[in-house]
């Protein structure tokens, strides 16, 4: 599946969070399928819900924010370090992220991200934390 991405206009969700690991973009307990399909609803699980508990969403997590909605996902530096888990970047995917915006990526989810039509843009620090700002 080729699919070649020209202009994206939407608004950004924001987590101003320093070096997110891939087990907490996508904790291990929810890796047991193999298709790509179904981990969205798992995306950053620990910190979405309270107790682990889909009837708890924790009112204070970007995602679970009303205010917030698009398919770009604006986080601090260091995004996608940790583990090489390909199912980090089939998370963010399936959750709706095309695009997502960090000072620095780890190369493993960088090269993850590409090969699964997420394009990881990186910035500098000081534009990164203008973003984070607003």
């Amino acid at each position: 599946m080729s699919k070649s991405i020209n202009i994206i206009k939407n608004t950004v969700i924001p987590i101003d969070i320093e070096n997110i690991d891939t087990d907490q973009i996508i904790p291990a307990r929810f890796l047991k399928a193999t298709s790509r399909e179904g981990f969205g609803k798992n995306l950053f699980r620990d910190w979405r819900y309270e107790h682990d508990d889909e009837q708890q969403p924790r009112k204070d997590f970007a995602l679970n924010n009303p205010a917030y909605h698009g398919s770009i996902l604006v986080a601090a530096k260091n995004f996608g370090c940790g583990s090489s888990r390909e199912h980090a970047a089939w998370a963010i995917k399936d959750y709706g992220f095309d695009v997502v915006v960090s000072s620095f990526f780890a190369d493993i989810f960088k090269n993850n991200a590409l090969n699964n039509f997420l394009l990881p843009i990186t910035v500098s620090e000081p534009f990164l934390q203008k973003i984070l700002q607003q």
